[in-house]
């Protein structure tokens, strides 16, 4: 996709109201320092639209961009911050649950994971959550460029073993350093939402 323009349209915290929009949404969910808002960068072609932040758990909205007036990316509030009270971690989880619930328009949901690590239990309730909300979850890979060429597909099939995938499930290995993934993440997104939007 040609990125024409991109505008940070709504910020929606635990007591807003979620907006009615008219475009496809793509939603991102992921650990809190698992490279969310780089992701968001890269297919954006923006290099700090989307805040990166030392401290892991500051994303506590509901970010919606709007790409080209013709697509929403939307940035969920990352998961799994241990300095965070567990009061706010049930907000954020209460917020991620009313916008899975309410959004009409959302056509796909990407699931991050670091690909370096076998998923930890917060990702594998996460994966299993999306999926009890009729979703399947393309997972992405990230930080691929911190692992040798020769310890991908390894890597892959701990991911895979970890979360227990849904046969069939899309696994794009991602990183924001070499863009590698970007194109395919937009080629799906393109050919499942915006051409045929999976949800009406």
């Amino acid at each position: 996709m040609v990125i024409k323009s991109v505008n940070l349209e709504t910020v929606c915290g635990i007591t807003s109201t979620l907006p009615e929009n008219g475009k496809p949404e793509i939603a991102f969910a992921g650990k809190s320092n698992v490279g969310k808002s780089s992701l968001i960068n890269a297919l954006m072609n923006r290099k700090s639209y989307a805040r990166i932040s030392a401290t892991p758990g500051k994303t506590q909205t509901i970010n919606y961009y709007n790409i080209n007036e013709e697509i929403y990316l939307v940035d969920l509030p990352g998961y799994g911050y241990a300095k965070v009270s567990e009061k706010e971690k049930e907000q954020w989880g209460k917020l991620v649950e009313r916008y899975l619930h309410s959004s009409s328009r959302l056509g796909a949901v990407f699931l991050l994971i670091d690909i370096r690590h076998a998923p930890s239990a917060n990702d594998r309730l996460m994966y299993q959550w999306i999926l009890e909300q009729g979703f399947q979850p393309v997972i992405i890979a990230t930080k691929l460029d911190k692992l040798k060429r020769s310890q991908v597909q390894k890597q892959i099939k701990v991911l895979k073993e970890g979360l227990k995938l849904v046969p069939g499930t899309k696994l794009i290995p991602f990183s924001s350093v070499t863009k590698q993934g970007r194109e395919e993440i937009w080629e799906y997104v393109e050919t499942q939402c915006l051409e045929s939007p999976a949800q009406v």
